[in-house]
């Protein structure tokens, strides 16, 4: 694991809103870590620093927590985010331990180009998997090169990361393969609403 992923965590000893605002105001994110029965653990990571590691790998980042002068690795669970200025309010993180499968949300992405004519219905952007705690995957790949109209890829026909091991339904629809939209429908599709509205004046 990268020293990139290095962070020094700090035990908080004040809690609430007044205290996570002064956190923040310092330039820390709050977190709390849980797991393995442990009980709950209140800290304060550098903002700067984890938001950086997320930028790079993602809301699945492994960290190696320096917790006052002890090591201890874990997974970055969930994140909040403020919906308006952008930056970290709050992040969950999870215990973890060499060896250890966990269940995750990984992101699909989409690649290739599929025949002329088509377009890419992409109708799940993630997919639940378990993998090895510290070989999470950044991302699984789907492609759809040449791919013709009809053709549906569902969760079962992912190419996972050796070790990896499906948990969404594996009937889940990933991408379905579809006509591409003709210039005519495009005109009608503009035009409904300009009916629509002179419906409703008259």
């Amino acid at each position: 694991m990268s020293e990139e992923n290095n962070l020094v965590a700090v035990v908080r000893t004040e809690f609430g809103k007044g205290a996570a605002r002064r956190a923040r105001r310092d330039g820390q994110v709050p977190t709390v870590l849980y797991g393995h029965g442990e009980d709950p653990r209140h800290l304060n990571v550098p903002a700067r620093d984890f938001a950086r590691i997320l930028r790079a790998q993602g809301t699945n980042a492994i960290l190696t927590l320096d917790i006052e002068g002890t090591e201890q690795v874990a997974l970055t669970k969930s994140v909040v985010v403020h919906p308006i200025r952008s930056y970290i309010e709050h992040a969950d993180l999870l215990v973890i331990k060499k060896g250890e499968k966990v269940t995750i949300d990984v992101h699909v992405v989409v690649v290739g180009d599929a025949a002329a004519g088509t377009m890419v219905a992409q109708d799940a952007s993630t997919i639940s998997i378990e993998a090895d705690a510290l070989h999470i995957p950044e991302q699984i790949e789907v492609s759809v090169e040449g791919l013709e109209i009809g053709t549906q890829i569902l969760a079962s026909q992912l190419e996972l990361p050796v070790g990896s091991v499906l948990q969404a339904d594996a009937d889940t629809l990933i991408v379905n393969v579809v006509a591409a939209p003709t210039e005519a429908d495009l005109e009608e599709g503009a035009e409904a609403p300009a009916a629509d509205e002179a419906a409703e004046e008259a």
